[in-house]
């Protein structure tokens, strides 16, 4: 069954409407709804707050400030991953950042509760606040480390002098905006108390983050917190922690003793998550008159919250892209009053490589060279910087591959020369590069009496297609039809997992789930060749082979079924897990990253720079895949991100209040389908052994990496406009269009 585009399995559930999700729980009864109120300034303290108006208003239960609301845990420090740290809140007067929450009103109805939130009058003293990303250069300072334990700066050889010794340099400032994950599930929970404990129903990626930071926030042993949450609608990094609603409507509900459910409105995650951090990036590259990079340097600074620190690994995917013996990385923060910075679909790669892949794209021009033989003519024989060798990299396959699918020898080799009526066209291409993780996941199978199988894990299913592989890999694993295995994911009653990020979910939990089926098979041979009453008594093991609910040895055979109902009616189990990628010796030994190649064709309006997608390509190699369908819809779903943060996206911070200006999907703008006219993404076929034992590696963030710099490089091809600051608007190309005759 791997390998196989086996549907969805869960699909059925969800077009009738019967998957829940976290607000769509009931088991818990009426609940009461809650709604938060959020700071109207940026910077400043509490000087009062008068709830009187909005207590004594229909329906309500309770009006929760800083003055009422219960102690609670601090952030630990020494926990080293930020989600599973203590999440307080409405713990002191001060207000951080535009948006915090200063109150929760909990009452019968949401119209209720949302009403009266409007009659919380709250005064402040207005405080300076830093909102201003270009105003702070003065702050800017170094972090130890960034995201995912990486090293702030890294240097190999002599960059300067291998710089200002090179024949042709590139040396360009890219700007990246502000960034949000925007889900179409909003943030939200279903709090239930339960005995002395509470149940929680909550959108997350990773429920024994959730778990623990629930209970560090609430000073319980974590025992007493029961995570639920079957169906995730999205998250893209913003459900790897939990968010304040979750944190209210626990106190409330253990203050109550009455169910309590709280969503967030659309407006307020742009103010209660976080985002990705804008950046400005130098990208320096020089190279030889044959397109040999000598020197190659990426230096980004960021944005971060004063408290909760954040550094995007941005510039880390630069250390093993391409080879250059002269090499300089380094990442800076400017903290600011704004909301925390955090992991947004493919943190690092995605903001880095619009940077990086247009600077190539530059130096192709500068050169007169085919982008593509830039790259193909800088290919590393092992990691330029860690000096291991790759695992399984296939770059310049997927360079000529998608070269070939493409038609890329039709594209014009002077920027601005071809035209097709009232539109410029050009082409754009880009590599792709993403690191491959591994997190420790556990697995439990049980084989039922009847023949079924059961698999359980903490692991979540965000509509990435959890369900549909895990039943694949187990339906291979025991020699069963898909019809034949049930998977029940999201409590944190089942084995924990890593859960659902940074493109690992998948390859973890289907690794555990692959030996887990290897134990359980163990364990019904031995109780089979050791029982006098199968007909595979005495018989040699190794020879055994399980299909279609059978096992046979030889010409001999017997159904599962059988074995575990005679053996062990109640059913017999076995768990399978995978360790953290520090203690696997293939991850030190090893280069393990993912690789693709974009293309891509716009059209842009002569007259007004109106732009336009006409079609998109982008090749990858993944090592094995699980199931092409859900790989493709993956992978396409990254790409077409990548045209939204070339093209659209964008967050705008009031300078006077440190509000985004544009909080809703009207102003905020992401691709629809007329954007979207023709993309197609292709998986070359491998098997990464170095990476884990199925030989598959994580696809759900490549599809980003690098698809924003085809479609900007497709811009300039178009027009000869270059714009470095992103997003790539007609404000930024119209003053720069060549004047053409109609």
């Amino acid at each position: 069954m791997i390998g196989q585009a086996l549907n969805r399995v869960d699909g059925p559930l969800k077009v009738a409407g019967r998957a829940t999700y976290a607000y769509e729980q009931w088991e818990a009864g009426q609940p009461l709804y809650g709604f938060i109120v959020g700071a109207t300034i940026g910077k400043g303290r509490i000087t009062r707050i008068d709830t009187e108006s909005a207590e004594h208003a229909p329906g309500v239960y309770m009006v929760m400030t800083h003055l009422n609301a219960p102690a609670q845990g601090a952030r630990d420090e020494s926990i080293p991953f930020e989600y599973w740290r203590a999440q307080p809140v409405l713990t002191g007067p001060d207000i951080h950042h535009y948006g915090e929450p200063v109150a929760l009103v909990v009452a019968t109805a949401l119209e209720q509760a949302r009403a009266a939130a409007d009659l919380v009058d709250v005064e402040y003293a207005t405080g300076r606040g830093r909102f201003a990303f270009d105003d702070q250069d003065d702050e800017v300072y170094i972090p130890k480390v960034v995201n995912a334990g990486l090293p702030t700066d890294t240097a190999v050889g002599d960059f300067d002098a291998g710089f200002d010794s090179a024949d042709v340099r590139i040396d360009q400032y890219y700007t990246t905006p502000y960034e949000f994950s925007m889900p179409m599930e909003p943030h939200a929970c279903l709090v239930e108390p339960r005995d002395d404990g509470l149940v929680v129903y909550v959108s997350c990626q990773i429920v024994d983050a959730a778990r623990a930071s629930i209970a560090a926030t609430l000073g319980i042993d974590p025992a007493r917190v029961h995570i639920v949450t079957p169906f995730v609608g999205g998250g893209f990094g913003s459900k790897l922690g939990i968010h304040s609603e979750t944190i209210l409507a626990a106190l409330a509900a253990r203050a109550l003793r009455k169910p309590v459910k709280i969503a967030m409105t659309r407006q307020q995650i742009f103010q209660l998550v976080g985002m990705r951090p804008t950046s400005s990036q130098r990208v320096r590259l020089g190279a030889g008159r044959d397109g040999r990079l000598a020197a190659i340097a990426h230096d980004v600074t960021m944005h971060t919250n004063p408290d909760v620190e954040y550094a995007e690994q941005t510039a880390a995917t630069t250390r093993s892209l391409y080879a250059a013996p002269h090499r300089l990385t380094s990442h800076r923060l400017a903290p600011l009053d704004l909301p925390r910075g955090t992991d947004v679909r493919a943190p690092g790669e995605a903001p880095g490589m619009l940077a990086v892949e247009s600077a190539m794209d530059e130096l192709a021009h500068a050169l007169g060279m085919d982008p593509v033989e830039l790259r193909i003519r800088n290919e590393p024989t092992v990691d330029p910087e860690r000096d291991v060798p790759y695992s399984d990299r296939h770059l310049v396959e997927c360079l000529r591959e998608g070269a070939r699918r493409f038609g890329w020898e039709r594209r014009p080799a002077a920027p601005a020369s071809v035209r097709d009526g009232r539109w410029l066209v050009g082409y754009g291409m880009s590599a792709a590069i993403r690191g491959h993780f591994q997190g420790p996941t556990a697995v439990r199978v049980r084989w039922e009496a009847d023949g079924t199988a059961v698999v359980q894990t903490d692991m979540t299913d965000l509509g990435t297609g959890t369900y549909t592989i895990l039943t694949q890999v187990a339906a291979d694993g025991l020699g069963l039809s898909p019809d034949r295995v049930r998977i029940e994911l999201g409590r944190s009653d089942f084995p924990a997992s890593w859960g659902s990020g940074g493109s690992w979910g998948a390859t973890n939990s289907c690794t555990a789930v692959d030996r887990a089926c290897q134990a359980l098979r163990e364990k019904v041979l031995g109780a089979a060749v050791a029982d006098t009453r199968s007909p595979l008594h005495g018989l040699d093991p190794a020879d055994a082979v399980f299909s279609e609910g059978n096992v046979g040895i030889g010409g001999a055979s017997e159904a599962v079924s059988e074995i575990v109902a005679r053996n062990r009616p109640e059913g017999v189990e076995a768990e399978g897990a995978t360790r953290f990628m520090g203690d696997d010796p293939n991850y030190t030994a090893y280069s393990i990253n993912t690789y693709g190649a974009h293309f891509a064709e716009v059209g842009v309006d002569a007259d007004t720079a109106e732009i336009r997608l006409r079609r998109m390509l982008g090749v990858f190699s993944v090592g094995r895949v699980f199931n092409p369908k859900t790989t493709r819809s993956q992978l396409i779903g990254g790409m077409i991100w990548g045209l939204g943060a070339a093209l659209e996206e964008e967050a705008v911070v009031d300078p006077r209040s440190g509000a985004f200006v544009n909080h809703d999907f009207a102003q905020y703008l992401v691709p629809v389908h007329a954007d979207v006219p023709d993309v197609d993404a292709v998986v070359l076929d491998g098997f990464d052994d170095k990476a884990n034992v199925l030989g598959a590696k994580g696809v759900g963030e490549l599809g980003i990496c690098g698809a924003g710099a085809a479609v900007a490089n497709a811009v300039f091809n178009a027009t000869g406009v270059r714009v470095r600051d992103f997003p790539v608007t007609i404000e930024k190309v119209l003053p720069g269009l060549p004047l053409l005759e109609s």
